[in-house]
């Protein structure tokens, strides 16, 4: 009796060790999931299931960037969010995108949108200001930001030279959770330093920042980001990101939740490669 009772306890033993080392179930929820269960309407729509806030940030209490605007979920009850800064164009102000702010945060994400120091900054400055403007998200930015953020889980986003500064931000800090350039420019084409998974999305008519010299040589250059996608918009000119557009943002919710969140309930819209006619191209790395 001894003897079986002893080796019953040694079984137990073994499957609870077992079971400490398992690996865990292939449908494991990450925990960072923010949000009902999406679907085709709701990612699409103008905004998701977030109640939003914002606050202005004014350029003489912001360091090493000119300012801007916080976009912040009001509810903590599901936990923290990650944090996403956005930079403008050359000559362009934050207003030019201002509707992605509280179209992201509405998802479940802190946004900034920044004003550059000055209109003129080249993408190796306005990179180096969406990294400060990151900083004072997770360093001095209102307590009731800093309550709903989670410093470890970053991104940038920006367009036209802001988008070429998302590389330089991308390229120069590697902690970044995942980068969106939009209409890039940049006179570097080449990317293989970037190690963050990066979405780029181009304009098919754009003439100031031709895909065939900006966009795509980008995209092609991410040889050692982990994921990557070009999302490219069926005879969308240079400004496109002006203007509220459905599919853009489709794939910038998409893609942030994927990969600042862990959240794979948004793989489904990102791989196989979405099919519509607004889309003149599409090329990714198919993120699982």
């Amino acid at each position: 009796m001894l003897r079986r009772q002893s080796i019953a306890l040694l079984g137990a033993a073994a499957a609870l060790v077992a079971g400490l080392f398992a690996a865990p179930p292939a449908n494991a929820q990450s925990p960072y999931e923010r949000g009902p269960d999406p679907t085709e309407a709701s990612v699409s729509a103008s905004r998701g299931p977030f109640s939003t806030s914002q606050t202005t940030v004014s350029r003489l209490s912001a360091t090493g960037f000119g300012g801007g605007v916080i976009y912040y979920p009001n509810s903590t009850a599901e936990g923290t969010y990650g944090g996403i800064a956005i930079s403008p164009g050359f000559t362009a102000t934050w207003s030019s995108l201002d509707w992605l702010g509280p179209r992201l945060a509405s998802f479940g994400f802190v946004v900034i949108g920044i004003e550059t120091n000055t209109l003129l900054d080249q993408p190796a400055s306005r990179g180096q200001q969406l990294l400060a403007a990151l900083d004072y998200l997770t360093q001095r930015s209102p307590s009731a930001v800093r309550a709903r953020l989670d410093p470890s889980r970053l991104a940038v986003a920006g367009h036209s030279m802001g988008g070429g500064g998302t590389l330089e931000a991308a390229a120069n800090r590697p902690s970044l959770q995942a980068a969106i350039p939009i209409a890039p420019w940049n006179l570097d084409k080449t990317w293989t330093t970037v190690r963050v998974p990066t979405m780029i999305i181009g304009g098919e008519s754009d003439t100031i920042a031709p895909v065939s010299s900006h966009s795509i040589p980008f995209y092609t250059s991410l040889t050692s980001a982990p994921e990557k996608a070009y999302l490219e918009l069926n005879n969308a000119s240079h400004f496109f990101p002006q203007t509220p557009d459905t599919t853009m943002a489709r794939s910038m919710i998409s893609w942030m939740k994927r990969y600042i969140d862990d959240d794979t309930r948004y793989s489904q819209f990102l791989c196989p490669a979405p099919r519509s006619l607004a889309i003149s191209d599409y090329r990714d790395t198919c993120p699982a």
